[in-house]
């Protein structure tokens, strides 16, 4: 019995769960940088995971660390999500 349930122990702890949607890059240009309240205005094609059109808006930034690598006019791919209400950039490239 014990053996059995090492087993299936091992089993389901192998099995690979992602999120049923991962998050989706997007492509975007940094138009406005706000660093005293941690937001960023991107020109932005759709963004797929919110399901959104391609529009220009305000993120809130999930790591205030990313502000060092964005400025005005660089062309961004980033993943976008809503973060306890808010659109939020949780990655950039």
């Amino acid at each position: 019995m014990m053996k059995k349930l090492a087993l299936a122990a091992a089993l389901i702890g192998s099995l690979s769960i992602g999120p049923v949607f991962a998050g989706t890059m997007s492509e975007g240009e940094v138009t406005k940088i706000d660093p005293r309240r941690n937001r960023v205005t991107v020109k932005h094609g759709p963004l797929e995971n919110l399901e959104m059109p391609a529009m220009t808006m305000v993120f809130e930034v999930a790591d205030p660390a990313m502000m060092d690598r964005l400025s005005v006019g660089r062309s961004i791919s980033f993943t976008a999500d809503r973060v306890k209400g808010k659109l939020t950039i949780t990655e950039v490239e």
